[in-house]
Formats: structure tokens, sequence, C-alpha cells
């Protein structure tokens, strides 16, 4: 199994080639250290048999402050060894990345300018950075080398250059921030071989120098290019870089760095390859390679070297060891959501895992299977994410566990709507494999319920309460209700989809009805919640060359046979838009309890998303 071979990066031998790479996680703390969750994290995946572990990106010099908890490298010392120390019993290599954001950071927690290298305005924030100068270039310099010395001198086994999506190194590669008349702009790779050839120095011949490049900034008027990626890369790896990862995304490109299930998986297989095939150093290919499959595929037809798995391992950290013991089909799928593991929102304080809620919780969650002191009789009703997952807990824990679905199908919406399918299959084979009874097509009453040791339900969700009117004989459907089949839209006429939440249900439904989707929404953009998973513009771009309508700061009034009433929320009056139907994706409430007395989890305590679904559900098996 060519994932499993051992691989040389220079002088450093990694005993695989399946690397978790640098993932902000926002587990340091408010001295911008490295913690004791950091180290349980890495110590986890390095348990679960990664070969080599690229620890999050350490700001190398105080200017760079772009994220409240993103580490200072000067600080990082204890940090870097007790990771280091954590993961060496099971020869992981530890390698640290060294970072600065550039005019892609922020000044809000510094309260100092961005440094850049031309006053190119942050796409984001729009914030003007300052055009650096030489002692400025010098101090970066220097800093990139001071790090890289503590980072050594600390245990790592090498560092990894930030030359990828957020860094200053690219910005002074490319054409789109680089806008210099002096030696520093005329020859756009001098800042580069400069920080590679001063980190080489410091780090010395018995430590790896890995380079993280960016090999298409996808703005191909003045950005780097594929076409343009492995001329670069020779250059840059012949002034003493041991390993290459290629990654793509620029300023303009933010959401391309790590997009979710819309785009395919391994998307720089291509321009990998083109640049393997210009260098003579290990190349590790990253870009949502979530599979063992197409990652010995990509090494075994010379795509790259090695590969990099980071949500892969967030999803389940013993993806290399199940992989190695020839259990690959248990491996818990990345469903590639970007719901909870993209922490450069506010609403995401930590990094977790939609599947894996103890993810980034290392320190705090109890080891959820832990075998129970007295095995008992225990019932599930509820055969969705919710139920499935008490059930598989439960039954590892040593219950006797039953579980009972009123469909004909396990999974609940999650089965049917978004990318979920593939973890409810894992969800139903691990159940199987626990010895779990599933039952479907079977409507538990309260009586069956409460002759059982325990039941408990995880029952899912209703619709919610209506906050429009209903006139004469309209066509209104529930998104569940469509998603899972029961009903039909009609077969010709626009289908109103009712979206109060802004979240991703209605959007995807809107998307596959293209041309025939009026898509009402009470705020300025669709799908605004969106954003939290890095989808909102590409998912508005979709919409728009699906040929979707979309009624924005609107809100729903009337639905009636043949139209809707809708209000203008700023108070601009009423509007008739004609319809065939209207399908409600708005909130929904707890399905009724069948005992108050029961436990439960899932919608039927409030309804979520998958991963409060999952974290309750091990609770509650937890607590039997």
């Amino acid at each position: 199994m060519s994932l499993l071979q051992p691989l040389d990066l220079g002088p450093v031998r990694i005993p695989n080639r399946v690397m978790f790479g640098p993932i902000v996680t926002n587990l340091g703390d408010d001295e911008r250290r490295f913690t004791a969750r950091h180290t349980a994290f890495y110590e986890r995946r390095a348990r679960g048999g990664c070969g080599v572990i690229v620890t999050e990106g350490a700001s190398v010099h105080p200017s760079d402050w772009p994220l409240e908890r993103m580490p200072l490298a000067e600080r990082c010392g204890p940090g870097w060894q007790a990771i280091v120390e954590a993961c060496a019993p099971y020869g992981t290599a530890v390698i640290a990345s060294l970072d600065h954001a550039g005019g892609q950071g922020s000044s809000a927690y510094s309260q100092a300018p961005l440094l850049a290298p031309s006053r190119v305005p942050e796409v984001n924030s729009r914030e003007v950075p300052k055009w650096m100068e030489p002692h400025d270039i010098d101090e970066v310099i220097a800093a990139f080398a001071t790090a890289a010395r503590l980072a050594v001198s600390s245990g790592c086994a090498g560092v990894e250059v930030n030359a990828g999506q957020h860094s200053l190194v690219r910005q002074f590669m490319s054409g789109l921030t680089n806008h210099r008349g002096d030696e520093w702009g005329q020859e756009r790779l001098r800042f580069a071989r400069a920080v590679i050839g001063a980190v080489r120095s410091a780090i010395g011949p018995n430590a790896a120098l890995g380079l993280r490049l960016s090999c298409d900034e996808l703005a191909p008027w003045a950005g780097i290019t594929p076409e343009m990626a492995p001329g670069i890369a020779a250059e840059l790896t012949a002034a003493g870089v041991d390993y290459l990862v290629v990654v793509r995304g620029s300023i303009f490109s933010a959401e391309k760095t790590r997009p979710d299930f819309h785009e395919p998986t391994g998307f720089n297989i291509d321009t990998c390859r083109a640049v393997r095939a210009a260098v003579n150093v290990p190349v590790f290919l990253q870009g949502s390679v979530v599979d063992v499959g197409q990652a010995t595929w990509a090494i075994d037809d010379g795509v790259c070297d090695a590969v990099e798995m980071t949500r892969a391992q967030l999803a389940d950290p013993d993806l290399v060891s199940k992989f190695a013991s020839g259990e690959a089909a248990r491996i818990r799928p990345c469903i590639r959501c970007n719901q909870t593991c993209q922490v450069r929102d506010a609403r995401n304080p930590i990094i977790t895992c939609v599947v894996e809620p103890t993810t980034g919780r290392e320190t705090e969650d109890p080891h959820w299977t832990t075998p129970a002191a007295q095995p008992r009789d225990v019932l599930v009703v509820g055969g969705g994410p919710a139920g499935l997952e008490t059930a598989r807990v439960a039954a590892l824990r040593g219950h006797r566990v039953r579980l009972v679905e009123r469909s004909a199908h396990l999974g609940g919406t999650a089965r049917t709507a978004g990318p979920a399918g593939a973890f409810v299959d894992w969800l139903t084979a691990e159940c199987e494999r626990a010895g779990v009874t599933l039952e479907t097509g079977h409507n538990i009453t309260t009586e069956a319920a409460a002759a059982r040791g325990v039941t408990v339900e995880c029952t899912g969700s209703i619709p919610g309460e209506r906050t429009y009117a209903v006139v004469g004989s309209a066509t209104l459907l529930d998104i569940a209700a469509v998603r899972a089949g029961s009903v039909h839209l009609p077969p010709e006429g626009a289908i109103v989809l009712h979206d109060p939440i802004g979240g991703p249900i209605a959007v995807a439904l809107a998307e596959e009805l293209g041309e025939r989707a009026v898509l009402v929404t009470q705020d300025n953009i669709a799908g605004n919640e969106l954003s939290r998973s890095g989808d909102l513009a590409p998912a508005n771009v979709r919409l728009q060359q699906r040929g979707v309508h979309i009624e924005r700061r609107s809100v729903l009034r009337e639905v009636h046979a043949d139209h809707v009433v809708l209000e203008d929320r700023y108070g601009a009056g009423l509007r008739r838009v004609d319809c065939a139907a209207v399908v409600d994706c708005g909130f929904r409430l707890p399905a009724a309890p069948i005992d108050e007395r029961n436990p439960r989890a899932g919608d039927c305590v409030a309804p979520r998303t998958v991963h409060e679904a999952i974290l309750e559900a091990r609770r509650v098996a937890h607590s039997l």
C-alpha cells in the first residue's frame, strides 16, 4: 500500500505518506501560545497513525495578528515541545508551520497597520495595508529565521513556510498584490527566496524545510496560474526546500482554499501532477482529499508523493490505522460541509467536526464507549443521526439495543438533504456491526416503549408555526416531506421557496429547480448563514448560473392557489408573485414526546444541525 510506505522529506523520514496540515484551530490562549488542548488535538491524530503533522500556523512577527488566538512563534517553544513529546511514541514527525498573513490579516487585535508588499486593500475588510519599507522586509525575513530556529530547538523535525492562500510570502510573489517598482517588485520571487534561504541557514541540514505554495490564485489576469506554477516551484525548491505542498487560492478566492462538497475532491490533481514533474523533492497533494482510495490512486498514478488529508482526520483521527488494518470501510467519512471546522468565523469558536464532535474537545470529552456498569435493554425511537449514534454508542458500551424507525428508511432528513448521506450509511453499518437490532416501518406506542428497560427518544422535528396566511386550496408543502419523497412538486410552474433561515436547505432546492425556483428571503443576500461555511459567495454564483429568481428583503404574508403575497421588509408595500406551489423551508419545532420522562436527543430537543444531534446522542448513551 503506497500510502503507508515511509518517505524521506530531506533529512527526515516519515512513517507513512499521510499529512495532517496546518489548520486554524483557535485552541490557543489569550497570550497566543499553544495549549494543552493543542497537544491533545495533535496527539489524537498521531495515535491514529498520521505520518506527519504540521502544527497550526504561527505568526513569525508581532506585526501579524490575523486571528485572536493565532499562535505567535516567539511564545510557542514550550507548546511545540509538548506536542512533539506527545506525538513521539507513535513515530509521527511534527513540523511547525511558520506564517505571516500580511495584507490579509487584521489590525483589530494589534491596533497597528498591516504590512504588505503594496497598498492593495484587503478584499474582505477593505483595509489598506502599509507598504513594507526595507527595514520592515529585513525584520520579517529575520523573524522567519528566528522562529524556525526556535521550532527546531524545541524538537520539531522541521518547519513549513507558508506561501499559500493567506500569506505575505505569496503576496510578494503575485502581480495581484505586488505592485512595487524596486528590487522586491521587479523580481517577485526575491522575498520568497530570501525567506527560504534565511530559514534554511537557521535550521541547518538535519531538519526538514517545507513550502506550502499557492499554485493557482484563480485570478489569471495578474495572479499565479497553473501554467506558471511549475517554474515557480522549481526555482523555490532549488533554494533549499525539502518538500512542497501544492495548494490554491488568493485574496480574491478565499472561499476556494477549502471548498465544501459542491466542488469535486482532489481539485488540485492536475496542477499537482504538473508541479511534481518540475521539481526534485517530494510533493504533497492537497485539496479535499478525504478518501484513502483517491489518496492511494494519486500516489500510484504519479500525481504526488504523499497526500494531505486534514479534514478527513478531523472526521476520523484513526483514518490511517483503520486503513492499515484493512478496515477502510470503517473510516468515518468527512462530508466536507465546513460547518464547524472553519473557525475564521466567530460563530465557530474552536475547531470541531460535525460527524466527530470530540475533535477539538479532546481534553474535555469522556471516553464515550466506556463499558456500562450494568448492561440494559435500550429502545431507541427514531432512526435519524441522533438515533443511530445513540444506538451505536450504547451498543458499544455493552447495552442490548433495538432501534425503531417509523419510516421505511433510516437517516431522517440527513439521508436525503445535504451531504450527510455517506455519514448515515456509516452510522447504519456501524450499528449493525455493533449488534443493534434495526427496525424500519414501525411506529412505537407509549405502551410498547414503556415495556423496554429504557427508552431514548430521537423522534426528530415537525414543521414550525406558520407566520403567514393560507388562503383557499393552496399547494403548501413541507421541505422535509419533499426531500423524503412523500409529496411531489407540480411538474410545471414556478415554485416559491420560503426561506426565513437563510441556510443551505432552501438554497440547495433552488439550485435543483433552477429557473422554476423563486427563493424568498428576508435578508439582503440569499443563504445569509452560508457565510459560516464559506459557501455564501459560491452559492449565490450557483443560484445566478441556474437562473433562480431571488426575492430579497421579503416576508411571506399570504399563500394562495396560484400566487403568494410578499411584503417588503423595509415597508415598501405588498406585491404578488405567481406560482404553482410553495415549499416551506422555515424553522421547525421538536416532535411531541412519547413520555416526558424519557431521555431525548437531536431535533426532538431543539431542531438544529447534525453536529448537535451527534453530540447529544453521545451524551445520552454515555449516561445510560
